[in-house]
């Protein structure tokens, strides 16, 4: 009984098993697509909104392109003890600046931004509870908040094509007392000899994998699991993300 309950995990979760995870689209109605979603007990509100501009950077791209950045916030009330927002500290916080890059490279990759010519896709992700993978929802939410705003491009006549040429989720994944996990909350992130980010696309083919050890090392063999289990993993995901977007004709 003893070996049993050191294998469980907090939430009684199998090592290859997903939190409940839900996305409930059109949460924000004045943005162009919005969706909340939720990975367990973290919540996050992703926004797309769109703008008949771009960058001037782009203004003298040939051919013409669109673009799509991304804006990260954990709101004060996220976390058990209150988080200042970086605009009152004065300060830029560089996890959030991080962040917002990593949800921008992952939609951009899966994007041509030639099809959304003259227009810019701002997604906002608002951290409403933080429990682990805050940023793994971000990106996944933030791929059915911007499909959304691309159905509503299309129907106005804004555009006339689908930019994305493929889905994009994500997942975190984990080495933690010498089993790899997958989709760790809190409780077992603080904790975790290794812990990834695994960014994918709908196809299987990855757009981004962070991982790092925590006073621990990983071969080869232990990253390959790690990647196994991400791939199940967001290949569950994606298909939430498009039941999700489909749901709103």
């Amino acid at each position: 009984m003893e070996s049993e309950n050191l294998q469980m995990r907090p939430d009684g979760r199998e090592v290859d098993q997903l939190r409940e995870i839900k996305f409930e689209p059109n949460f924000a109605p004045n943005a162009t697509g919005s969706v909340l979603v939720s990975f367990g007990n973290t919540k996050v509100i992703c926004a797309a909104t769109a703008e008949k501009r771009v960058p001037t950077w782009m203004n003298a791209l040939e051919p013409p392109k669109g673009w799509l950045s991304a804006e990260y916030s954990m709101l004060p009330y996220s976390t058990l003890t209150r988080k200042q927002r970086a605009t009152s500290a004065n300060k830029v916080d560089g996890r959030s600046v991080e962040i917002q890059r990593l949800i921008g490279r992952s939609l951009r990759a899966v994007m041509e931004l030639e099809k959304i010519a003259g227009v810019t896709i701002w997604i906002d992700c608002d951290v409403l509870q933080a429990d682990g993978g805050t940023r793994t929802a971000s990106i996944s939410g933030a791929y059915v908040a911007a499909k959304l705003a691309v159905k509503k491009l299309l129907a106005s006549g804004d555009i006339a094509e689908d930019p994305f040429m493929d889905s994009v989720a994500a997942v975190s994944v984990g080495m933690l007392g010498g089993r790899e996990i997958l989709d760790l909350p809190y409780a077992e992130d603080k904790d975790a000899d290794v812990d990834a980010n695994i960014v994918m696309t709908g196809g299987g083919r990855f757009v981004e994998i962070q991982a790092s050890g925590e006073e621990a090392t990983f071969d080869s063999d232990g990253l390959a699991e790690l990647l196994k289990l991400a791939r199940g993993g967001i290949a569950k995901i994606t298909e939430l993300q498009n039941a999700a977007i489909e749901s709103c004709r």
